[in-house]
């Protein structure tokens, strides 16, 4: 799968309001959020390296703050 840095980089340094919306409510925290999306730009978008409980957080947050359809 393609991550797009530009725009994941965008939504974790400029848009973190994004993300505190997503989780609001959820048991979620958004600092985790921008920790698996901080990893995966450190790892030029590899999802392949996060473990299991880092996918479902991408899958369930990340995935549709950028535009992309879940699996």
């Amino acid at each position: 799968m393609h991550v797009d840095l530009n725009l994941l980089r965008n939504l974790i340094h400029k848009r973190p309001d994004l993300i505190d919306k997503s989780v609001a409510g959820t048991g979620y925290l958004a600092r985790t959020v921008i920790g698996v999306g901080t990893f995966l730009l450190d790892n030029e978008g590899d999802v392949d390296l996060l473990a299991a409980k880092q996918k479902v957080v991408f899958e369930k947050f990340l995935l549709p703050l950028l535009g992309a359809p879940r699996r």
